[in-house]
C-alpha cells in the first residue's frame, strides 16, 4: 500500500481525511480509492476528464507525476504520495 500525505488545506474541505494508506496501482486507481472514502474528493483534484487540476500536484516518491492526463504514473507497496495544492492570493 502506498503511504499518502495530504497538505493541511484539504482538512478544511474533508474534516476527517487524515494521512494513511491506499491500495492502488496507479495514481488514478489512488484517486479512486481517495474518492471512495471521501466523496467528492476526487473533483477537487481531478477534471470531468480525470485529468489532474491546475492547482493540484501529486509527488509519488518525490517526483511530480509526468502523466497529468490519465494519471498512470505506477504505485508500489512502498510507494510515498504527497497530493498538494497551489495556494494563491496577495
Amino acid at each position: 500500500m502506498a503511504a499518502v500525505t495530504f497538505t493541511a488545506h484539504l482538512a478544511r474541505y474533508f474534516p476527517t481525511l487524515s494521512d494513511g494508506q491506499v491500495d492502488a496501482a496507479t495514481v488514478a486507481g489512488l484517486v479512486t480509492e481517495l474518492d471512495r472514502a471521501h466523496p467528492g474528493l476526487a473533483s477537487y483534484l481531478v477534471d470531468e476528464r480525470g485529468s489532474l487540476r491546475k492547482h493540484v500536484n501529486i509527488f509519488v516518491d518525490g517526483r511530480v507525476v509526468r502523466d497529468r492526463v490519465e494519471l498512470r504514473d505506477a504505485l508500489t507497496s512502498t510507494s510515498r504520495v504527497y497530493v498538494a495544492q497551489a495556494l494563491s492570493g496577495g
